[in-house]
């Protein structure tokens, strides 16, 4: 049921590293010196730990004692139309360059690659060909900054060909074959200090990818009915938390069902076994639920211990239920499976993860915050210990509430006079129960109003934001109506309340408007 295949998405969802693994020494003194194109080629999978594909690759080296070590590296997307490319190349470089630089080690090099597999009727040198004009920019936008491109290789077809070799038939016109994977004294060094390359990035966002099987049908149709009963009650201030409660209480269950599962090898058989747990009605509520944006800074507390690896489970398998029309909810469950990567230590799915739910929806401030952070190496324990801090503090709450309601005042008995017993709590006066959810009201009120910027007005539903879109980026709706009874309202308004992250989480991912790791 699983989708394996992939769309291309912006080049704008790239990513920043700073990783230094192979000419550092590491925990075994491992040291590895690159001096040919042919090892620098073979170097790429393991300088970002994984195979690009369809990718501007840029590498920055700082001078030691004569020779270049490696430094932050970063990545694009290629663009499909040539008219984007200035604009790719010049992110790609200054936000490299301005990363390194706030991390106080500026590039005195860079090493450059293009990475593509041949179309319909082409070869690899015909890529080679065809890119050059993009490693051309390349090479004008790092020598601008001072940050010249010393090598520069494009890797298509199982070979590669240097651009910077200026020997007259030293490199054949059909390229050189790459080694076997694997095979090479790097791939060798790099297993022993304990790096590892993960496959591609298509075999990683297939992962998370809405599925296009007969099954999302039925998830569709699951969603619009989910969509008619919650969507109401999601723009209901009184039943709004019953909601939060009710989705959060289903994912703890689900949470603890994938937990409870036998372990499965491979990627592919696991996420088809954890389809298979979730039944469509269990993935369109918590779909929905999550895009109240408190119920998503809740569930996002699911982030180490035992609890990490089944929620992110849960978050994959929710995203890759967000189909057809649905496609812009997956914000929600990628942001949230990009957090928990990150807060386990695996960058690289966190990253992607970000980038795609900002993909599906570029406003989604949660993800653009998180990814900005991972992106330029920021500790993720600040933003657990502000979750930890509002889970904790729920509990007391919590603990508070129920020792109230296990008490009750003896009818005839004197004044203060308080009388503890178990139905006590079905005995509660109702208009203690009034008091606490104008109270619990109250708090959300102001927690929203903080995490809007400090603006004394609730934020409204998403749908009344005026935001323009690019052609094709989500259903339209039809005149007088939604395009789905689960998406929209009559009138624009949508399920999701808000946008952002909570005060707290806010304020720890930090509003950075560069993003980039040195």
């Amino acid at each position: 049921m699983t989708n394996h295949s992939e769309t291309t998405g912006p080049f704008e969802n790239g990513d920043i590293a700073g990783r230094e693994p192979l000419n550092e020494q590491s925990a075994h003194d491992t040291q590895v010196t690159l001096r040919t194109p042919a090892e620098l080629a073979d170097a790429l999978p393991y300088l970002l730990g994984y195979r690009p594909e369809d990718s501007i690759v840029l590498v920055a080296l700082h001078d030691r004692e004569g020779r270049g070590r490696f430094g932050g590296r970063a990545r694009l997307g290629i663009p499909a139309s040539t008219e984007d490319w200035e604009e790719a190349v010049q992110q790609l470089v200054r936000g490299l360059v301005t990363s390194s630089e706030r991390r106080g080690r500026r590039p005195e090099q860079m090493v450059a690659y293009v990475c593509q597999e041949p179309g319909q009727f082409e070869t690899g040198r015909d890529v080679m060909l065809r890119l050059e004009p993009l490693i051309a920019q390349l090479r004008t936008e790092c020598g601008d900054l001072g940050a010249p491109v010393v090598e520069a290789l494009c890797i298509s077809d199982g070979r590669f060909w240097s651009y910077s070799c200026a020997v007259e038939g030293c490199c054949p016109d059909d390229g050189t074959p790459m080694g076997l994977p694997g095979t090479s004294v790097l791939a060798a060094a790099a297993t022993y200090a304990g790096i590892q390359v993960r496959g591609t990035l298509r075999e990683l966002r297939a992962r998370l990818l809405p599925w296009e099987t007969s099954a999302a049908l039925e998830q569709e149709v699951a969603l619009d009915a989910a969509g008619m009963s919650l969507v109401p009650r999601i723009l209901d201030d009184t039943a709004r938390q019953s909601v939060a409660e009710e989705t959060l209480d289903l994912a703890e269950r689900i949470i603890h069902r994938f937990a409870a599962a036998a372990p499965v090898s491979g990627t592919h058989p696991a996420d088809l076994r954890d389809d298979e747990l979730l039944t469509h009605d269990e993935a369109a509520t918590l779909i929905l639920g999550l895009q109240d944006r408190t119920t998503r800074d809740r569930a996002a507390a699911w982030m180490e211990d035992d609890e990490a690896g089944p929620a992110l489970r849960l978050w994959r398998a929710l995203s890759r239920r967000c189909v057809g029309p649905y496609g812009e909810h997956a914000a929600a469950p990628l942001t949230l499976a990009g957090w928990v990567a990150w807060s386990s230590g695996d960058e690289l799915e966190a990253r992607e993860a970000l980038a795609m739910a900002l993909g599906a929806d570029p406003d989604y401030l949660f993800a653009r915050l998180l990814h900005q952070a991972c992106n330029e190496g920021l500790d993720p324990e600040s933003v657990r210990r502000c979750l930890r801090a509002e889970r904790a503090g729920r509990a007391r709450t919590d603990t508070v509430e129920q020792a109230d309601s296990a008490v009750e005042v003896t009818p005839g008995a004197p004044s203060g006079t308080v009388v503890a017993g178990p139905g006590a709590a079905a005995r509660t006066d109702s208009r203690q129960g009034e008091r606490a959810s104008r109270t619990s009201g109250s708090r959300r009120r102001r927690r929203t109003r903080a995490a809007e910027g400090g603006d004394r007005s609730p934020r409204p539903p998403r749908g009344e934001d005026v935001r323009r879109r690019s052609t094709g980026s989500h259903p339209e709706s039809p005149a007088g109506g939604p395009s789905r009874p689960g998406s929209t309202k009559p009138g624009g308004m949508r399920a999701r309340s808000g946008e952002g992250p909570s005060r707290d989480t806010a304020a720890a991912g930090g509003q950075r408007e560069t993003e980039g790791d040195g």
